[in-house]
């Protein structure tokens, strides 16, 4: 077994942790070992303790990351379910506070249109 393999198998067997324990900062790769940016933030419904996913830093800018595209967390890394080649064609832009307002927004809206029969 070579000094790279080695280094790989080592990598993937640290201990998993909690969405809620991981730090920004931390390397996000994917299944095919290309790394593909660093977490800049954990998402999740904490009313309810679901993660939601994480958004990446990218060199193209902030990518979400859904909670299914996570296979595996730990302290020092972060591992998708999807290639390189995936993650580029299907992480979409993370719009940010804005972006979460205009969802609520329509939420709240459609529940009002709901209540009233509109």
């Amino acid at each position: 077994m070579g000094r790279l393999a080695f280094q790989r198998v080592a990598e993937d067997d640290d201990h998993q942790i909690s969405y809620q324990a991981l730090p920004r900062g931390v390397p996000v790769h994917a299944s095919d070992g290309a790394r593909i940016g660093t977490v800049y933030r954990v998402l999740d419904n904490a009313r309810e303790h679901i993660f939601d996913g994480i958004v990446v830093r990218t060199p193209d800018g902030r990518r979400f990351v859904d909670a299914p595209e996570v296979a595996h967390i730990t302290s020092r890394r972060v591992t998708l379910t999807i290639t390189a080649a995936e993650a580029a064609d299907h992480l979409t832009q993370h719009r940010g506070t804005l972006g979460a307002l205009e969802t609520n927004l329509r939420r709240t809206g459609s529940r009002w249109r709901r209540r009233f029969g509109g």
